[in-house]
């Protein structure tokens, strides 16, 4: 763990300049805006260790699959988030000197990201190796007005001296992935210029022909300059020389306009890119800054959670709903929410079964319905390629495997036993599909899109479930769940449960279309080519017949079978020098071993917790909790959860501090590679569900609010059914302030309450409440 950032509720602060935190920092105070990112990288060069990376999306490489052994069914390649061409470069020269922060003498730097306003600033002074200082003020934001805009401003003022500042802003093309498979680069630069006013580069992705543009406008608050352009076949570039007087501040502002293939003619990008940096030059950047401030502040009233005496606390989970609302906003159905979003290449940047399990529930309470909606029309335009994925695998008559990892439908990802075996990800997006429907009440998606996807689903798992002679049971063989530490492992409890409620789910759907839409149900049942009777009739028998693992003495289920061979030891008892496992164990010590990676049974008691009581859901996590190592990112949020619904505050709450301070505190040693945003959403989901207790059970909407000891009081805003609540958790009570247009109706502890649009109303708290 490393904590080198200060404490503040609104903003993240870096004190003093670090090298060896540098690429930490850079995924850290990384920014995006739905359409582009980009990490911290410093504007002027820098010549110590650094990760480049600027992120078009929707853009991708699929760069060739590289295994020692080639296996059946392997996608050919992995599709890569591309690391796009470098539009944020500004070299420094002061007086002749190249200004590098690794290399000059720095004092009073600070980097801050200001969460309230989506910006990044910086503030150093440098000196030089002849005796020269300068103190220098940055500023930097990604336009969520204009996501097709990135601006800069860079201020210089000479401390001790009179002389010439130059500032050269360029476009480089000349760039690369650090985990490209071949060591390849993947862009093709077609067209660069540049005049003494704007300059841009056009530059083509390798194989698929994604184009993007990139063109720089610029302003500069003095008359005293001289002016050249420059460019060559990568890179295009203005220099602007200045003459300063001693503690007179020349401020430089770069206007960038980014546009690509997926949204304008490839005749026309370059066109449209001059058009948004001129745009953006003529309003100004403080023009710019105030509706991009705006945006944000709108962002902000519906997702913010407060929370009151813990100042770690509050700027964790702030620091997680900012970078999930900049990754994604939900306006394109063709993007989805990358494990590292806009902070690194790691993972290839494409969809995970993260999206559905740990992101949906954080979009369907804060954000308008489209936002979740589209994601779900996401996997519906994949369907095709999800049967595709099943048909390699040998699966027949429509069988859907989704993909564990994906940028457009097709799997690419080569390690066998995620790629073939980790199926459950089929379950978590049937699972979305009902969780919309329930917080929504849009029951026409699932007449449009969502009852296609769930039989193609269940028709998976009826052909993977066989039936075990000896267990007169079904049973579902060579899997891995969601412990990745375990794998090809028969009957997890998670997969065969994720399993069974699908079949029934998918049962139930078709009898609901049956009888609301029948024209619809027809039509779908021609489509898919369903033999009612008969698959429904397979269904019900395997979900009746599943096998799932259970220890009777212990009274709780196992994990998988055979899970009690294992020499049963505790997460606690490894030595701290040999942890994290992944990191110091081989695989074959892992996989012998009892430890689990992350949530996987609780994860299904999760998912689940309607159907048991509190003492069963305490027996399983005191019995799963001490036996994970929680190495994945998606772990402590659900153990956080859990241990809030049992009543354990104290390990709910360090779960939590766990969850939302992740990549902040750096836990696992590898935020250098990139943020993890998926996870982020889990943060979200362990204050409302698991310290508020939020639930949706039979279509009404319940909170069971509990309250750490280190808090004097939360609150946090969601959206059910089209009701806008306000939830306020203190020491002694909770309010429930509506925002609604219409009469809210919940339950609290049980007790249904009605609320009135703009009133509020108030019940005791009840601080071990257990339902």
């Amino acid at each position: 763990m490393r904590q080198y950032l200060k404490h503040d509720e609104w903003r993240i602060v870096e004190e003093g300049f670090n090298p060896e935190f540098h690429q930490a920092s850079e995924s850290i105070f990384s920014l995006g805006n739905g359409k582009m990112g980009q990490r911290a990288n410093f504007e002027e060069i820098y010549g110590g260790k650094s990760l480049q990376g600027s992120y078009i999306a929707g853009v991708y490489y699929p760069d060739k699959t590289r295994v020692g052994w080639w296996k059946n069914g392997y996608p050919e390649y992995f599709a890569k988030v591309l690391n796009s061409p470098n539009w944020i470069g500004i070299n420094i020269e002061i007086e002749g000197e190249q200004l590098d922060l690794f290399s000059c003498q720095t004092e009073h730097f600070e980097r801050a990201l200001d969460m309230k306003k989506g910006i990044l600033t910086r503030t150093f002074t440098a000196t030089f190796a002849n005796g020269k200082k300068v103190k220098v003020e940055t500023a930097r934001f990604l336009s969520m007005t204009d996501p097709e805009c990135g601006l800069i401003r860079y201020g210089i003022t000479p401390l001790n001296f009179t002389g010439k500042i130059a500032f050269e802003p360029y476009l480089d093309g000349d760039v690369e992935n650090e985990d490209a498979n071949y060591d390849e680069k993947f862009w093709n630069i077609l067209a660069t210029d540049s005049s003494n006013k704007e300059a841009f580069l056009l530059a083509q992705t390798k194989k698929l022909d994604f184009r993007v543009a990139f063109a720089m406008n610029w302003e500069i608050n003095t008359q005293n300059t001289h002016i050249t352009s420059s460019h060559n076949q990568t890179w295009a570039g203005i220099r602007i020389e200045a003459q300063v007087s001693e503690n007179e501040t020349i401020q430089f502002d770069k206007f960038v306009g980014v546009t690509s293939s997926l949204n304008h003619q490839p005749d026309q990008l370059i066109k449209k890119a001059e058009e948004k940096a001129l745009m953006a030059r003529t309003a100004g950047f403080e023009k710019m800054l105030a509706a991009h401030t705006d945006r944000w502040s709108n962002i902000w009233l519906h997702s913010d959670i407060k929370i009151e005496g813990d100042i770690a606390a509050q700027q964790a989970i702030r620091f997680n709903i900012f970078q999930l609302n900049q990754t994604y906003t939900g306006d394109d159905e063709r993007l989805n929410v990358g494990p590292k979003g806009f902070t690194g290449e790691k993972y290839g940047g494409t969809t995970y079964w993260d999206t559905e399990a740990y992101c949906i529930p954080f979009f369907l309470a804060t954000a308008p319905p489209h936002v979740t909606r589209n994601l779900l029309i996401y996997r519906y335009k994949h369907l095709e390629k999800a049967i595709e994925n099943a048909q390699k695998l040998g699966f027949t008559k429509g069988a859907a495997l989704y993909p564990m990892v994906t940028i457009n439908g097709e799997e690419c990802h080569n390690e066998w036993e995620i790629t073939f075996e980790e199926i459950h990800r089929n379950g978590a997006i049937a699972f979305a599909i009902f969780n919309y429907i329930r917080h929504t009440g849009d029951e026409k998606y699932l007449e449009e899109y969502g009852l296609e996807v769930l039989i193609a689903i269940s028709r998976f798992w009826a052909q993977r479930a066989t039936w075990s002679t000896e267990k007169q049971k079904y049973v579902i063989l060579g899997v891995t769940g969601p412990n990745e530490y375990e794998n090809n492992i028969n009957n997890n409890w998670y997969t065969n449960k994720m399993a069974q409620w699908c079949l029934r789910y998918t049962s139930e759907s078709l009898e609901k279309i049956k009888t609301s839409n029948p024209t619809r149900f027809s039509a779908i049942l021609d489509k898919t080519n369903f033999d009612f009777e008969a698959e429904v009739a397979q269904w019900q028998e395997i979900s009746a017949q599943m096998h799932f693992p259970f220890h009777a003495e212990l009274n709780v289920f196992m994990q998988q079978d055979g899970f009690m061979d294992k020499e049963q030891k505790m997460a606690a008892d490894l030595p701290a020098q040999e942890r994290p496992i992944n990191q110091n164990w081989s695989w074959d010590r892992i996989l012998r071993s009892c430890f689990i990676k992350q949530a996987d049974t609780l994860q299904g008691i999760y998912v689940f917790e309607e159907e048991y009581d509190t003492a069963t859901i305490r027996r399983n996590f005191e019995f799963y909790e001490p036996r994970t190592v929680h190495e994945s990112s998606l772990s402590p949020c659900v153990h956080a959860i859990l241990a809030a619904r049992i009543g354990n505050l104290n390990k709910a709450y360090e779960m939590y501090l766990r969850t939302s301070r992740l990549d902040l505190d750096d836990y696992n040693n590898e935020v250098h590679e990139g943020l993890h945003i998926t996870s982020m959403a889990g943060t979200w989901m362990s204050i409302v569900e698991g310290f508020g207790g939020k639930r949706v059970t039979n279509g009404a909407l319940r909170i069971n609010p509990i309250i750490p000891n280190q808090w004097e009081a939360y609150a946090f805003r969601i959206t059910f059914k089209g009701s806008d609540l306000e939830i306020k958790v203190s020491q002694k009570e909770v309010q429930i302030i509506s925002h609604a247009k219409k009469t809210a109706t919940l339950f609290v502890y049980d007790e249904k309450i009605s609320v009135e649009p703009g009133a509020a109303t108030s019940v005791q708290l009840k601080s071990e409440y257990n339902a």
